[in-house]
């Protein structure tokens, strides 16, 4: 079985183009830096063509990964390509300057700072020993590294850069995890937990381009509760929460993975239905209508009777975009409800 490369959980496309320009910048800071050493140093001629042949090679390498057109596509191998260059452009002029001794060796932090920001723990470890490895050969090519003194010196120069991933590593799993937790509660609805219509707009986006593309059918169905208002006005607004919660319930209970729920308005959900034409709509749409009626609301020790009212409409045959599609789920929805509720129906002109 082939081994597989595990990087920490995987980054947005948001987050890795936000990670790209943050790389970017470090790269050219790590360019300035052997810049501004080759103008304070003044060293000798063959020394002083090797730095500017490496920050040539090294320029035209970031340049092309971050705005040439073809690599505008961003991933975490690209990240992880951009961390082993950039350990190759810090060893070749370490090589020119000093080797292990060199007063520019702590450019490598740099490097793990990147990994630590963006790959994960067990890529920046591996980036360690790729690190260590260098060391050793730019100090220490024909040393024994068991002898204290030796090893000791090797042992001093990568523990600081150990420390720094530790805590980088940790505090780039903080930020992801808060930017996670605040992004869910800015995508989901605080009462029933499926998504809100900001967050659903662009997954139904999504689909639709999908489908568009690939001429496949997808349907909507548009579900509005017969209850929630009589319910608030008898029961309270608590028991009126619990019903909403109910029907998502019972609405879900009813979904494939694939499909999509949101809540539309304040007893109205949205349901879109990928790959599936309006015909088989009609079947998923009846299974949700059973199952809410068939699950009343239980409340001061007595049972309210649940119905809903859906409105389905399918791409292509209701409709050739999404707000067309969307727009005469609704309206079979309020037909469904003018027909006498708890009943579903298809759009037809």
């Amino acid at each position: 079985m082939p081994t597989k490369i595990i990087f920490q959980p995987a980054l947005t496309a948001e987050e890795l183009r936000g990670f790209s320009r943050t790389v970017a910048e470090i790269e050219w800071l790590l360019l300035i830096l052997v810049l501004l050493y080759q103008l304070a140093a003044s060293p000798d001629e063959i020394t002083s063509a090797a730095l500017a042949m490496a920050m040539f090679f090294f320029s035209a390498f970031v340049l092309s990964f971050h705005y040439a057109n073809f690599y505008r596509q961003e991933n975490q191998w690209k990240l992880v390509i951009e961390t082993l260059v950039m350990t190759v452009f810090i060893t070749w002029v370490l090589l020119y300057t000093g080797g292990a001794t060199s007063p520019l060796n702590d450019l490598y932090i740099l490097v793990v700072i990147v990994s630590a920001l963006t790959l994960g723990k067990l890529i920046t470890l591996l980036q360690l020993v790729l690190i260590a490895g260098c060391y050793i050969w730019l100090g220490y090519p024909q040393r024994n590294l068991l002898l204290l003194p030796f090893g000791t010196a090797l042992v001093a120069q990568i523990t600081p850069m150990l420390l720094v991933a530790y805590i980088t590593t940790m505090l780039s799993a903080d930020i992801r995890r808060a930017y996670g937790h605040m992004k869910l509660l800015s995508e989901t609805d605080e009462l029933t937990g499926v998504l809100n219509m900001r967050a659903f707009g662009a997954v139904a986006e999504r689909i639709f381009r999908q489908a568009e593309r690939y001429a496949r059918p997808f349907s909507v169905l548009m579900i509005d509760s017969d209850h929630l208002k009589s319910v608030n006005d008898t029961l309270g607004h608590e028991a009126g929460n619990r019903l909403l919660k109910l029907t998502v319930q019972c609405i879900q209970s009813q979904l494939r993975q694939t499909d999509v729920v949101a809540r539309y308005g304040g007893d109205e959900f949205v349901v879109v239905l990928p790959e599936t034409p309006s015909n088989g709509a009609v079947g998923v749409a009846e299974r949700i209508r059973k199952s809410i009626e068939s699950s009343p609301l239980t409340t001061r020790d007595k049972k309210v009777a649940l119905t809903v009212s859906i409105g389905i409409a399918g791409y292509p045959n209701q409709g050739h975009d999404l707000d067309t599609v969307v727009e005469r789920a609704d309206h079979a929805m309020y037909a469904s409800k003018n027909g006498g509720k708890n009943r579903i129906t298809l759009y037809s002109a």
